[in-house]
């Protein structure tokens, strides 16, 4: 043999990887693959074969609908995707025109037994937590309730692998679960849906890696969970919120794992249609200072008036919440709140000021009118004051339940006032009046002062979270707790009402045989007069309030704003300018003051003051 033939030789028995020798001379590459150099026969020991990618160009192979091309070292095979399978039920094919995939319908099964008993179970214990009212106690009970029923569902679900999906619904909780045993080879995305919200799931999260075993995910809805957990278990309660959704829970096991590698998308539907308020997705946060709602890894992909899509990076068990939209402050409202307020209480300085200083009128009708003044004073100096001091939550409660007791003790004193209007008019008869007056003194003081504060501690210890909002330092509208103060006015309201007509009743029935001149008479007449106006200002005015609603809330605003704003003139204009006592005093004043003046004139210019001066005082004085 020839030195070359040697060498030949040598090279032929040692190709390269992929390749093998032809004719005892060259090498060449398996099929499949193609030389580095780019020649069908090589000699070069070095040389490298490197596989042929047949699904990429300018091959691209073509494996037909519903399926795609997998290649591998030396080849390639087509396959079904996720969610198809072969007619054949073969794995894998190469020839499109003899293979058709066919999509997939999973089995679904309404649950076996223990599934529905999971339910049913569920169902009785919401049943019986719906009324739960220790606020301390109801978040950590919502907690244990949501663990135990996705443990007890993913473990049913996971007892029957062959049941694919199961879906069982009752009256307030509905639940889907699908079990994963084909390492994701049918489905990319798991659907699942429960009652009227819905779940999107990449099932590579939900085997987690496990590509053996049996993997579930579940997807639960409570209707009635809201009536036990709502909004006020927000940890930001700096927005004023409400639940618009059922609450869902969404689960994977048997690895109980909560971080997810692709986001879950979540649908609700709204609990009631409202295009404008601010959407928040929510889950439910379990820490050691306490369970509560939180946006943390939680997003708003969209949402309409009816529906809400979120993504949250984590499973637990989420709802939405909606923020109140705020409505524009009218700036013309602001001007006469703050000008109005700022005249009355001028007026109930003076009106406090005349009921302490004038003798005249010292009675214990003068003394409820004094009491009255006195707490929508402090009420309205507040309110001017302290109103949108909202920075500090506890001093923004505390405002809050001083505005609540001040305005309570305010209405108080107006039913004390309308109970000795009534007591004053059926004694009329009787000569001796003094019981009424004794009457009075022992109960006003511990009624005016006294049932206001019993309100507003069980108020404050019912509900203490609820003292304050993120706008105004007063009630909040959530859990009817604005009824707290409402209830009572309303109370009071009608209690008025109706003493007010006994009065009238009598004066008509009683004493329409008597001298109408008699002084008595008269000023019961005189009082019931200003009672009942007293009445219609401060009781009727926050009526107006109530009815703020539709198209003619606004000028309910205008209407309730100035009447409220104007109420400490109005006192002092029919209790004090329209008083003829009042009056004489002013007059006496004045006339005090006014002979004082003259009294320093003389006492300036002296007796030996010429007739001119004189006159030119006189005159002075009289103008």
């Amino acid at each position: 043999l020839s030195f070359f033939n040697v060498l030949a030789f040598r090279t032929c028995t040692h190709c390269p990887q992929d390749a093998f020798c032809v004719n005892a001379t060259h090498c060449t590459c398996n099929h499949g693959y193609n030389s580095e150099s780019g020649k069908k026969y090589f000699r070069f020991r070095f040389e490298r074969c490197e596989d042929i990618d047949e699904c990429k160009p300018p091959i691209s192979i073509y494996c037909g609908v519903n399926a795609e091309c997998q290649n591998i070292k030396g080849g390639f095979y087509c396959h079904c995707i996720a969610g198809y399978k072969l007619l054949s039920g073969k794995p894998q094919f190469k020839d499109s025109n003899e293979n058709t995939c066919k999509k997939i319908t999973p089995k679904t099964t309404n649950g076996t037994k223990e599934m529905q008993q999971v339910i049913e179970d569920t169902e009785t214990l919401l049943t019986n937590k719906t009324g739960l009212q220790d606020t301390r106690n109801i978040t950590l009970t919502v907690t244990e309730i949501l663990q135990k029923v996705e443990s007890d569902v993913l473990n049913a679900a996971l007892a029957a692998p062959d049941q694919e999906i199961q879906k069982v619904q009752k009256n307030t909780v509905a639940v889907e679960t699908q079990v994963v045993t084909d390492n994701c080879s049918k489905r990319v995305i798991l659907n699942l849906n429960a009652q009227v919200n819905s779940m999107e799931i990449h099932c590579k999260d939900v085997i987690q890696g496990d590509i053996q075993g049996s993997s579930a995910v579940a997807f639960i809805s409570y209707s009635s969970l809201g009536k036990i957990i709502n909004a006020t278990s927000f940890e930001e309660m700096n927005e004023k919120v409400y639940l618009n959704s059922q609450v869902v829970s969404a689960a994977i096991g048997p690895k109980k794992i909560t971080s997810l590698s692709q986001p879950v998308t979540l649908s609700f539907q709204h609990v009631k249609v409202n295009p404008t308020d601010k959407k928040i997705c929510v889950y439910w946060k379990s820490t050691n200072e306490g369970d509560r709602w939180s946006k943390d890894g939680c997003g708003l992909i969209q949402g309409n008036k009816t529906h809400t899509i979120c993504n949250c990076t984590h499973l637990s068990s989420f709802a939405v919440l909606m923020a109140f939209h705020d409505q524009e402050e009218d700036p013309t409202l602001t001007v006469i709140t703050y000008v109005g307020l700022s005249f009355s209480l001028l007026c109930l300085l003076l009106a406090a000021l005349t009921f302490l200083l004038c003798k005249a009128i010292q009675n214990t009708s003068t003394s409820l009118h004094l009491q009255l003044s006195l707490c929508l004073f402090l009420a309205h100096l507040l309110f001017l004051t302290a109103i949108d001091r909202t920075e500090n939550k506890v001093l923004c409660a505390i405002i809050a339940g001083a505005l609540h007791y001040l305005y309570l003790a305010s209405f108080t004193w107006m039913l004390l006032e309308g109970l000795h209007l009534f007591l004053t008019a059926r004694n009329l008869t009787v000569v001796n009046y003094s019981s009424v007056n004794r009457f009075m003194k022992w109960l006003m003081f511990p009624v005016g002062y006294g049932v206001p504060a019993v309100i507003v501690a069980i108020s404050a210890a019912s509900r203490p979270h609820l003292y304050g909002t993120p706008e105004r330092c007063w009630l909040h509208l959530d859990q009817k707790f604005i009824w707290a103060f409402l209830g009572p006015v309303c109370a009071i309201f009608c209690v008025n009402f109706v003493f007010f007509l006994m009065v009238f009743w009598i004066l008509k029935r009683k004493l329409s045989s008597l001298n109408s001149e008699v002084s008595t008479i008269r000023n019961i007449k005189m009082l019931t007069v200003k009672a009942t106006a007293q009445f219609f200002i401060l009781g009727c005015a926050w009526f107006l309030g109530i009815l703020q609603v539709g198209p003619a809330a606004r000028v309910m605003a205008y209407l309730f704003t100035i009447i409220n704003s104007l109420q400490g003139f109005f006192i002092f204009l029919v209790y004090c300018l329209l008083s003829q006592q009042v009056q004489k005093w002013f007059g006496e004043i004045i006339k005090s003051k006014s002979e004082s003046e003259i009294y320093t004139l003389s006492s300036r210019f002296g007796p030996d003051s010429k007739p001119s001066e004189v006159k030119h005082i006189t005159s002075i004085t009289t103008i």
